[in-house]
């Protein structure tokens, strides 16, 4: 089965609560590979995940919980580019 990498901008109450840890915790625990980071001009989180396509799915619902203090209003689902990354990680705020 070929896997499938999805960009990801997850709004609401997300950043100053964690949740990119929380985030890169859970995609290590679901054999994900990608990235996480806070983008300050609107306090979006970005993400790139990969993986096959129903734990990407999994992976994506599971974002809308979050840690606790974290309030996701919505979440932008796009077609991503594979970086062949070997973990999740997160990386520095743009």
């Amino acid at each position: 089965m070929e896997q499938d990498t999805k960009h990801l901008r997850i709004h609401g109450i997300v950043q100053g609560v964690s949740y990119r840890a929380w985030t890169q915790e859970l995609a290590e625990r679901m054999l994900l590979t990608g990235w996480v980071r806070n983008v300050r001009t609107d306090k979006s989180v970005e993400a790139i995940v990969t993986g096959y396509p129903d734990q990407v799915q999994k992976f994506i619902s599971a974002l809308y919980q979050g840690p606790s203090g974290a309030k996701v209003s919505a979440i932008e689902v796009n077609d991503g580019v594979d970086e062949e990354l070997k973990s999740f990680e997160i990386r520095d705020t743009v």
